[in-house]
């Protein structure tokens, strides 16, 4: 077997020696295999490129405002996602009924599907992602973490082997040290995870992680890694075109969490030096370079909040939900680049074309009762009243006044991402930003990132993973609803 240090450098050589034979095609028509927001802010930029766009549809999503933007629009299928969205098939169907030369998954549902992306493959379409081997390269934790280590990526010691028995498992636990994390190698949103902080409780956990990765991935193989106690969550956006050309676009960091969920997402991170910002971009652009990778791709490390010492973590092949805020700091379409790299152009900047300017943030407006365990809510906007775009702020959304949320999908209401030159005036712009959010109909999560935002923790940039359950009490606390905003209900 070839060492996979040396398949990598031979997997470098090859995408530039090849480089010149990739074909550019025309890609003047694309199907977006998704919904909401992300679909709105797809069209926005193919509209803008002059390239047509064609939705897709639920029952639950007839009216929707993705299905209005499009230029051309199709009924996928009944409400639930695993009935319409989820459809591999249909879409490919649908794909070839619009005469579509591609399709852009968004992030979610088959955006992270190597089956969907060789079906595309298989169908003469173009799917706007990273090749199927990267997909399935990354999507395994343990698979992942091997890639890593060959090709210089810092990854956090742990075990990733193949003998999930018991006895080997805790064996390997021993050897790692406590406290340590257990997680589904087949994982995401935080399932089939558990932390231990001693052997005593290891057998325990270790149960409690394989029933829950059983009943979510159909899987229950689990890896081990030493828990960093005190952690941070930075990633680095990176992309890459089809002639062996790959760039970071610098780092975000998304360390606020709720349940391993983001909840506020800022780039570039603070307290970071210039040269680790260097080394985190290189690693990124090394792990992308490691899976052949191709498009947009975000490199996610675990950042030890005292050492600054990173880890990789993971790879989302695809485009993240916080994309804007790399995009305000750089300059940089994303959604453009994919469509450009896709069509087999070369990308539009070098790494030394590539700067930041200013800072950053996005804040996540849900539907939801965070007094009430975080409730998802569903039902009619009765009344929503966004701030306006300008240089400063951006709103992302897929509903208007009137529209429901639905019971069937995330109850996001909308992304309020703001820029400004220096971090505190950044925050202080998304309080302002936030104030002007107004709506009725039910309850959500404004007040709460409010006082997120205000609290001196995060205007120092005092940030980490545990930091809401930290300040629980300050951040829950009741709060009625503005008088204005009943008024204007009234």
């Amino acid at each position: 077997m070839v060492p996979l240090d040396l398949k990598f450098r031979h997997t470098i050589i090859l995408l530039r020696r090849y480089s010149s034979q990739v074909k550019k095609v025309d890609i003047s028509k694309v199907l977006i295999a998704n919904r909401g927001e992300i679909a709105c802010r797809i069209i926005r930029t193919a509209r803008r490129l002059g390239v047509k766009s064609v939705a897709v549809y639920s029952d639950a999503d007839k009216n929707a405002m993705h299905v209005a933007m499009a230029d051309e629009a199709f009924h996928i299928g009944p409400s639930p996602s695993s009935e319409s969205y989820l459809k591999q098939e249909k879409l490919i169907e649908i794909a070839h009924r619009s005469h579509s030369h591609a399709i852009h998954p968004g992030y979610g549902f088959v955006s992270e599907n190597a089956d969907f992306a060789e079906l595309c493959a298989k169908n003469g379409l173009i799917f706007i992602g990273p090749p199927a081997s990267a997909i399935r390269k990354m999507g395994v934790k343990s698979t992942s973490k091997m890639i890593m280590e060959s090709a210089g990526v810092p990854v956090i010691p742990g075990y990733h082997g193949e003998d999930q028995s018991e006895s080997k498992l805790a064996e390997e636990a021993e050897r790692i040290g406590f406290p340590l994390m257990i997680k589904a190698v087949l994982g995401g949103g935080g399932k089939g995870m558990r932390s231990t902080l001693s052997a005593a409780t290891f057998r325990e956990q270790l149960d409690s992680a394989r029933r829950e990765a059983r009943k979510a991935f159909g899987d229950d193989a689990v890896l081990l890694e030493r828990l960093v106690t005190s952690p941070r969550h930075v990633e680095v956006q990176v992309f890459a075109d089809q002639r062996g050309n790959c760039v970071h676009l610098f780092e975000r960091d998304c360390s606020v969490q709720r349940r391993h969920q983001k909840v506020l997402e800022e780039a570039p991170a603070p307290d970071i030096s210039e040269e680790l910002r260097d080394r985190l971009g290189q690693a990124g652009v090394r792990a992308a370079q490691a899976v052949g990778y191709v498009g947009a791709g975000t490199v996610e490390f675990i950042m030890d909040r005292n050492t600054k010492e990173f880890y990789f973590m993971e790879m989302n092949t695809r485009l993240q939900v916080e994309h804007p805020v790399t995009e305000m700091i750089t300059g940089v379409d994303l959604v453009e680049w994919q469509l450009l790299v896709a069509s087999g152009a070369e990308l539009p900047k070098k790494q030394s074309d590539l700067s930041l300017r200013g800072h950053s943030f996005e804040g996540r407006v849900y539907a939801e009762d965070p007094a009430n365990a975080f409730m998802p809510g569903a039902g009619p906007l009765l009344y929503l009243n966004l701030p306006q775009n300008d240089q400063h702020v951006r709103i992302e959304t897929g509903v208007r006044q009137h529209d429901d949320v639905s019971v069937y999908y995330d109850p996001m209401i909308a992304k309020v991402v703001v820029w400004a030159e220096e971090r505190r005036k950044a925050l202080q712009t998304l309080d302002q930003v936030l104030s002007k959010f107004h709506v009725a109909g039910m309850a959500t999560n404004i007040e709460f990132l409010r006082r997120l935002v205000q609290h001196e923790a995060i205007r120092r940039g005092d940030v980490h993973t545990g930091f809401i359950p930290e300040h629980e009490n300050q951040l829950l606390a009741i709060l009625e609803p503005s008088k204005r905003v009943l008024a204007e209900v009234c």
